[in-house]
């Protein structure tokens, strides 16, 4: 716990160290994020489904490629069974799904005017349950990233094709078609509600799916509930109403390119709230994929005219995401029992294991 709290406290810590010096922190991003990604991508018996991965794993062992190209998610399984080919293990397919999500986070951040900023954000929430937990889900935003990209380019062909690729990863990642008729154009409402219109189609193709099914017989009928995910959410509501209320008129005249997208996320954000009942989840599962866009709200509130209340609201991401980690780290014994104590085999093989590999 103890390396989990350190580890926060030091990016927090050199981000603020380095908070008037823009180039001293596009020197420092690099190294941040080649470490983070061998600190996500070589744990060793560390993340809460690393045992059900595992089982996954071993199932695609005694299957095909062809089969693998059969399943919901067939790209997921596919790596699978060319990392057995290659004759890797199990450990490799964290290193493969952290490489696309760290690639996802580094062709977000190559955007940012603050990239060590938006990279340190997204350490105490997503990058923690993603690539070191649910690495398919952690996957599949790294490919979403980059249909982010495309929507800010407005380049209609490649954020669909993107959004299918990331969907093959997984198929939560399919909702996110449902933005191709905003692509192009303004952001206004009356734009938006004709999108939201020629929507419904695609919403209800959806939703009478098999990836629909699938979802309400694992997240609804079930009766399963994501631990904490009403404190996430929560965040991500109220980040939404914040950016709305306070940050929206001031983001469209400073960061015009990307304000469709960011404004597009902060009303799905605050949308979040109505699917908690319904699932905990779903709505939990769709929240990370919008922590991204969450997150490129904190970074830029410094470079946005707020005020006299700027060094407050350029603080309290910083301040409020630390005070919820501490919280979270402290009291769940969940994450207790997934991810201490931290091991890694960069350095070798543990002597010790708990499974069979």
């Amino acid at each position: 716990m103890f390396l989990y709290v350190s580890v926060v406290f030091l990016l927090f810590s050199l981000r603020y160290v380095l908070k008037d010096s823009s180039g001293a922190r596009s020197q420092v991003y690099s190294t941040v994020l080649i470490s983070l990604f061998l600190f996500t991508a070589f744990r060793f018996e560390v993340g809460c489904d690393w045992s059900g991965y595992l089982n996954q794993w071993n199932n695609q062992e005694y299957s095909s490629f062809d089969l693998a190209l059969t399943k919901t998610e067939p790209v997921w399984w596919a790596a699978m069974d060319a990392l057995q080919a290659a004759g890797l293990s199990y450990p490799w397919l964290n290193v493969f799904s952290s490489a696309l999500f760290f690639l996802g986070v580094h062709a977000a951040a190559r955007r940012q005017p603050d990239r060590l900023g938006f990279l340190v954000l997204l350490f105490p929430i997503l990058i923690i349950n993603m690539p070191m937990s649910g690495i398919r889900q952690g996957a599949a935003v790294g490919v979403l990233l980059f249909a982010f990209n495309a929507f800010v380019d407005r380049r209609l062909v490649r954020f669909v094709v993107l959004v299918l690729l990331s969907s093959t990863v997984h198929n939560s990642a399919i909702i996110f078609l449902l933005l191709t008729p905003l692509v192009r154009g303004e952001f206004t409402k009356r734009r938006l509600l004709a999108a939201g219109l020629l929507a419904i189609p695609g919403a209800v193709a959806l939703l009478s799916g098999s990836a629909a099914e699938q979802a309400t017989d694992r997240y609804i009928d079930s009766g399963v509930d994501a631990a904490g995910s009403a404190f996430r959410v929560g965040l991500l509501c109220i980040t939404g109403a914040f950016y709305f209320r306070v940050l929206e008129k001031k983001w469209r005249v400073v960061f015009p390119r990307d304000h469709k997208l960011v404004s597009v996320g902060a009303l799905i954000m605050c949308a979040l709230v109505v699917l908690v009942p319904l699932s905990t989840v779903i709505a939990d599962r769709l929240g990370y994929y919008l922590i991204p866009i969450q997150t490129m709200i904190f970074a830029r509130i410094p470079y946005l005219p707020v005020g006299k209340n700027r060094k407050f609201y350029s603080a309290a991401p910083y301040l409020g995401l630390a005070l919820v980690f501490i919280v979270w780290v402290s009291l769940s014994q969940l994450f207790y029992g997934c991810y201490v104590p931290y091991q890694t085999w960069i350095f070798g093989w543990p002597d010790v294991t708990r499974y069979l590999y």
